[in-house]
């Protein structure tokens, strides 16, 4: 396998606009990495700059320290994935999957030899007759990924793969990549929309926004520690909660939330920072699972902020609860057996001890 590392790598398609611009960061050898971020934000520009389907305008990329950029896809030794599969359907799987090992002109008794390997690995041996209007959307994305499994490329590229498949096969799915991964112990680049996919399948995730790497880091240091607003708002289901107010002092340092009266005691909060926005407006995020019915024994101090319920969800295990912020709304993850009642008053009870701080003209978290 093989590390890949980008240096400043961008991309225009007119000469003026960048809709990747001077990305940086390196997948290091047998490393899951999860390219993340909303439609158009560059990450499948990127993925295809990698996998040399896209010309790279400006910036080197690196494959076991050799610079490839000018280097054709067919000689980069990488495989990918496409979210269409891109399967000949004339063919069975098993010439589907041996296509290309012919092409390099390989010996019928090693290509039987991978084939038969990796088919056993995705469990598909029984399907190697069938062809891919025969099968499901799942073993059509098995098969996909095992064609790429033959070539044993040092890099493995994965373009939104299971965006075509229900949401129980995108669990299952899930699953089995993560296994997948462990038994090839390969590097793998792999490309969604799908925060649940990034913090679930990634060793690390880079966030990608307007073609800019907004953070890079493990899943957990993603959800626990944005640097900024947009992470912050991207990464978990349901998003952090944001609070506009302002840092005033009256005996000690407090975030206000004048309309409501929720009030914040910062001396409770281990972040010297935030004391230089005093009489500055911020923004305070805090995660729906930090927000209680009722103050927690052994944690907090609790913050109180009364509103109304406007909207319920039971999900079985837990209750969404929306409550009425402003012109907005704030949500809440309680108990499923919460005595709540749509239209009525609701108390929240928000573990300070969990609040981020943001500084609305930049949106960077303030620590």
């Amino acid at each position: 396998m093989a590390d890949v590392l980008l240096k400043n790598i961008s991309k225009s398609y007119d000469g003026k606009t960048n809709v990747v611009e001077s990305v940086s960061f390196e997948f290091k050898d047998k490393e899951f990495v999860v390219l993340v971020g909303p439609s158009g934000c560059g990450k499948s520009t990127v993925l295809r700059m990698i996998a040399g389907l896209e010309e790279i305008t400006g910036g080197d990329l690196l494959i076991d320290n050799k610079r490839v950029n000018d280097l054709l896809p067919k000689d980069r030794d990488i495989a990918m994935v496409f979210q269409n599969y891109a399967l000949y359907p004339h063919m069975t799987v098993y010439q589907n999957m041996a296509f290309g090992l012919k092409l390099k002109k390989m010996s019928r008794k090693e290509i039987d030899q991978r084939v038969q390997k990796a088919a056993a690995i995705l469990d598909i041996i029984p399907l190697l007759d069938r062809r891919p209007k025969a099968m499901s959307g799942g073993q059509r994305q098995r098969v996909a990924i095992g064609r790429a499994i033959v070539r044993n490329p040092k890099v493995f590229l994965f373009d939104e793969p299971l965006s075509n498949l229900d949401a129980k096969l995108r669990v299952q799915m899930r699953v089995e990549l993560q296994k997948l991964h462990k038994k090839l112990q390969a590097t793998i680049i792999y490309v969604t929309h799908d925060q649940t996919e990034a913090m679930t399948l990634g060793d690390r995730i880079i966030v990608l926004k307007d073609g800019i790497v907004m953070q890079i880091g493990s899943p957990m240091k993603l959800y626990n520690q944005p640097d900024n607003i947009f992470v912050a708002g991207f990464i978990g289901s349901p998003p952090v909660n944001f609070i506009p107010g302002m840092i005033k002092r009256t005996d000690t340092l407090n975030f206000i939330h004048e309309s409501t009266g929720f009030n914040v005691n910062l001396s409770d909060i281990p972040n010297k920072a935030i004391a230089g926005f005093e009489d500055k407006k911020v923004i305070l995020g805090i995660r729906p699972e930090d927000i209680y019915s009722k103050p927690q024994i052994n944690s907090g101090p609790f913050a109180k902020l009364s509103t109304t319920c406007i909207a319920i969800e039971q999900m079985g295990s837990e209750m969404l609860v929306y409550a009425a912020l402003d012109e907005k709304q704030i949500i809440a993850r309680f108990s499923p057996e919460s005595k709540i009642e749509m239209g009525k008053r609701v108390d929240l009870f928000v573990d300070t001890g969990r609040v981020h701080f943001f500084d609305p003209e930049t949106e960077s978290v303030i620590r």
